[in-house]
């Protein structure tokens, strides 16, 4: 049965999760997903067989569009592509949702965020600028019919409209329904933390749609497991595919555009902690943003005040986000099931009783931070 990380004794770090163990732990935070499953046996391009869909994060309760957020982002490898990425670099500020999906559906995605920004603001293009919609991307074609475009822009509205705060669905759900992780089925995962009082009492949260590396580099709690379950376990590996990983850290510490970008570099080494080495062909690219300030498109003063965080106190929010990447990453996993997609390739589920056994007998089990 799929459960969580913690579900079986593995706890990341030092600091407490937040309530859900979400990013949605960051007040006002919502998820939705669409998940498109259909079909089996031998691929028909156009037909199927479909295993993949649309995540939407929304930053905020209100209204992302005139009450925009502080953002960053890092490009570990570049083999990938988060949509928009560029004028967040440039600006450093968030003003639309971030939607997750497959390679080949970026265009359509996009097109969907954008038909949903239309709507709720008829003046962009007209009194407003344009808007560059952030959509990130990982390769499920090994299980699903990537090129068959059955991903389509309403599918993108749709998981904007079912968004909401509270628990998140993880593993084989939304932009993650096709995707694998170390030659295992995974897809969507999330964890939050929350810092101790005395470093400030913020909330950090990751989500991940995780498609990267190979089973012989799998680590787990900090345990090389990896070689023994490939020893034990009857799975297809995924010849040739680099993978990739895209990773959305929330906040509500005040950070500014540069720190932002410096807590997304932190997200790397969560995803290192798992066995990535980030591989020729595989696309690590993370992006962050904060709740704190809300920067208006329309400020009535030429200057206003904004809280800040100063750096002296940043490296908790290091720590958190290392821990909750990684948290993330064996959640996406663990919360995942048996899948036959494509040509009646089976991406196998992580072997819970196994790594349980495992993580017992292993002189660096859970890597002391349990």
């Amino acid at each position: 049965m799929p459960c969580r990380a913690r579900d079986i004794g593995i706890v990341i770090g030092r600091h407490r999760t937040g309530h859900y163990n979400a990013i949605t732990d960051v007040e006002g935070i919502k998820v939705g997903h669409v998940t498109l499953i259909s079909g089996e046996g031998k691929l028909k391009r156009g037909v199927g067989p479909v295993r993949t869909g649309v995540t939407a994060i929304l930053p905020n309760e209100g209204n992302i569009f005139y009450e925009r957020f502080h953002a960053g982002g890092f490009v570990l490898n570049g083999a990938g592509e988060v949509s928009g990425l560029t004028q967040v670099l440039e600006w450093g500020l968030l003003e639309t949702p971030i939607a997750l999906t497959n390679t080949l559906s970026v265009g359509h995605v996009s097109a969907g965020v954008i038909d949903h920004m239309l709507e709720e603001h008829p003046s962009i293009g007209r009194e407003h600028d344009v808007i560059i919609p952030l959509v990130g991307e990982c390769d499920d074609s090994w299980l699903n019919d990537i090129g068959g475009n059955h991903v389509a822009p309403r599918h993108a509205v749709q998981a904007i409209r079912a968004a909401k705060g509270g628990p998140v669905e993880e593993g084989a759900v939304g932009g993650g329904t096709g995707m694998m992780t170390c030659d295992l089925k995974a897809g969507i995962g999330t964890s939050s933390r929350i810092l101790d009082e005395s470093e400030g009492g913020f909330t950090v949260g990751v989500l991940v749609q995780s498609n990267f590396g190979m089973l012989e580099h799998l680590r787990v709690g900090g345990a090389l497991l990896g070689p023994q379950i490939k020893e034990q376990l009857d799975y297809q590996a995924r010849p040739g595919i680099a993978g990739s990983i895209i990773t959305v850290v929330a906040t509500d510490a005040p950070l500014l555009p540069h720190q932002l970008s410096r807590l997304s570099k932190r997200a790397a080494l969560g995803i290192a902690r798992m066995g990535s080495y980030a591989a020729h062909g595989s696309g690590e690219i993370i992006v962050a943003f904060s709740t704190a300030n809300r920067i208006p498109r329309k400020p009535k003063k030429k200057v206003y005040r904004l809280r800040v965080l100063g750096d002296a106190f940043i490296n908790p929010l290091y720590e958190a986000t290392v821990d909750a990447t990684e948290e993330a990453i064996l959640n996406s996993l663990f919360q995942s099931e048996t899948m036959v997609g494509s040509n009646d390739r089976k991406a196998r589920q992580i072997p819970i009783e196994l790594v349980k056994t495992l993580l017992e007998d292993h002189p660096g089990g859970n890597n002391g931070r349990k």
